[in-house]
């Protein structure tokens, strides 16, 4: 698996260092949800991915969540007050009983008319699917 990852990433100039260990990613979920509701989402979502896959940081360490959240703009107050008590905890779970409840078992599912691309994809099999499934080719480059 993380053979194919690197190959992926290698292919789609994303960074891809080397970790021995895997780190769980519940809480940087439950800040990541509150970042979009603070407008600064794809920042943070960017930050985690960078953090995890380049760097091997561990990103279930409260400590290295607020670092990211800092480094992105987030308050830390409100960045350690969402981490300390929960507070998108219901709002994760909600997201995971839906993918259960969808079927969807990995990340990245991509999922249009009830049709699943599981994987990071290239640019082309991304489009194709799309197009497959209806989206048009315009719709696909914005």
């Amino acid at each position: 698996m993380v053979a194919r990852l690197k190959h992926v990433a290698n292919d789609l100039g994303l960074p891809f260092g080397t970790r021995e260990k895997t780190y769980n990613s519940r809480l940087a979920q439950e800040v990541g949800k509150w970042a979009e509701s603070e407008g600064r989402g794809n920042e943070f979502h960017n930050a985690v991915f960078r953090a995890y896959f380049a760097e091997g940081l561990n990103i279930s360490d409260i400590s290295n969540l607020i670092k990211l959240g800092k480094k992105v703009g987030l308050p830390e107050d409100n960045l350690r007050g969402v981490v300390e008590t929960r507070a998108y905890k219901v709002d994760v779970d909600s997201d995971w009983a839906r993918s259960y409840q969808l079927g969807i078992t990995a990340v990245p599912t991509f999922m249009i008319n009830h049709q699943a691309l599981v994987g990071a994809q290239p640019y082309n099999v991304l489009a194709k699917f799309m197009e497959s499934n209806h989206v048009s080719r315009r719709n696909i480059d914005q």
